[in-house]
């Protein structure tokens, strides 16, 4: 099967040639039947000479699916800018949860003031999170 990325199967893209399946040698088809040793040499000397523009061109259209996937991925992100002292929220992980606070306690904590940076917590009282706390989903706190 032809990769989308590519538009080649991944035996044209190593060999340089499309492949046969064995019922077609067994059983004259139109396609192999009409094939003879000197075109099929002029057919590959012509493949050679176009080989680095052919990789280019399978190259370009890798890095375009590559570029509508993250368009895709991107299209709905929220960028958040924070500044220090902001009141922002964090997501409550596995281990910072309470212990029996079960599936439906709550699922943000804080707030928290941005102390120093984006990633530098502290929690009301003044007293600074420990940086090893995860603090890449913050929102922020609105009063």
């Amino acid at each position: 099967m032809a990769k989308l990325s590519t538009s080649e199967t991944p035996f044209s893209l190593i060999y340089g040639s499309n492949s046969l399946i064995p019922v077609e040698v067994g059983e004259p088809t139109l396609r192999y039947s009409q094939e003879n040793e000197e075109s099929n040499n002029e057919a590959l000397l012509l493949k050679l000479d176009l080989l680095k523009e052919h990789m280019d061109m399978s190259y370009v259209r890798m890095v375009a699916q590559k570029q509508r996937i993250e368009g895709f991925y991107n299209h709905m992100v929220n960028l958040r800018y924070f500044k220090v002292g902001d009141l922002v929220l964090r997501k409550a992980t596995q281990s910072t949860r309470e212990v029996n606070a079960g599936k439906l306690g709550p699922m943000w904590e804080g707030p928290y003031r941005i102390r120093k940076g984006s990633y530098e917590l502290e929690n009301q009282d003044g007293v600074k999170l420990p940086s090893n706390c995860n603090v890449t989903h913050l929102k922020r706190h609105y009063r």
